[in-house]
Order: structure tokens, then sequence, then C-alpha cells
């Protein structure tokens, strides 16, 4: 009887935590200093606190155990407010939100490293190479599944031979999902 107990407590505290893991967020200048001591690419979730897809991102998405391991394991991870204050120092700027109204509820005030990314709409996801340089902002709402192939291509560098839309296409064609 006690065996049975304690292989029961064992089976609940292991799917506890299994199901409890999450992804390791940071900020962009932690995973820019992450960068310097172990080279790895970054993804960065761009939201907003009003952003409802953002939201379902957070719940469906990032909630998911293969996204959650696809990019603890192959990125450093960012979550970054696009109408937020933090301040982000990104290749020699730093960059603030100085129109930033403190209380205002809904839209606010777009910073500047948002906009420097050429980020139009949320949620965006960003991917940035292993020093630190932009690759691309993919814009709106993405289940795991179409994340997926966005997270495996820029990690295994595939994007770097997509030079067409027809390469594009036929990547899209041939890739097979995991998750």
């Amino acid at each position: 009887m006690l065996m049975k107990n304690i292989l029961l407590l064992l089976i609940v505290f292991a799917t506890g935590s299994i199901s409890a893991q999450k992804i390791n967020w940071m900020t962009m200048n932690e995973a820019l200093a992450a960068q310097e001591k172990e080279p790895k690419k970054i993804f960065m979730d761009v939201y907003t606190n009003w952003c409802g897809p953002c939201k379902m991102l957070d719940r469906n998405t990032f909630s998911d155990k293969n996204v959650i391991e696809f990019i603890n394991k192959n990125y450093y991870a960012v979550k970054f407010n696009a109408e937020g204050t933090e301040e982000v120092t990104f290749e020699d700027f730093t960059y603030t939100n100085p129109n930033y109204q403190e209380g205002r509820k809904g839209r606010n005030s777009q910073h500047l490293f948002a906009h420097a990314l050429k980020i139009t709409g949320y949620p965006s996801l960003a991917f940035f190479q292993d020093d630190g340089s932009l690759i691309q902002a993919i814009p709106g709402y993405k289940t795991p599944q179409q994340l997926e192939i966005f997270l495996k291509m820029i990690a295994n560098d595939d994007y770097k031979k997509l030079t067409t839309a027809e390469a594009w296409q036929e990547y899209q064609k041939n890739f097979e999902g995991t998750f």
C-alpha cells in the first residue's frame, strides 16, 4: 500500500511539473547580454496589454508543451510590450517610449523599438540572429502548428535558402510538422 501511494505521488508530482513548464521569458536587454556569453537566436513576442489576439497567443500557443520545449531549447525568448516603458539598448542606441501616458486606458504610444522593427500590428513575432541582428518580424496570431514552421525554419537556418516566393511555397508544401 505504501509503495502504491509513493508511486501515485511520484506520478502526480511528475505530471504537475510537466504541465507547469513555461517559456523562459526575458527582456531584450537580458537576451542580448545572454547572447554575448552564449550565442543563440532570439524569439520575441511583441504584444500590447489591450490586444485580444496577444492574450490568445499566451493562452493557446505559448502554453503548448511542444512550443515551450522548442523555444526554450533553441531561442532566448523575449516578451516585449510594444506600448510599454522598458528601455532597450539595441545596436548602440537606447530606445524608449517618450510619449507613453501613465494610466491611459486602451492604446498608448508605440515604443520606439517596436517602431524601429517596423511592427505595425499586434501580436507580432520577431526573430533575431545569434549576433542580435533582426531576421524578420511576422505579424498576427499563430496556433502552435502555424508557428512551428517559422520556429524550425529559423532555428535551422533554412530561411537563408528561401530567396523567392516559389522557394517558400515549396518549403511549406514539403514541411512536416510534429506539433
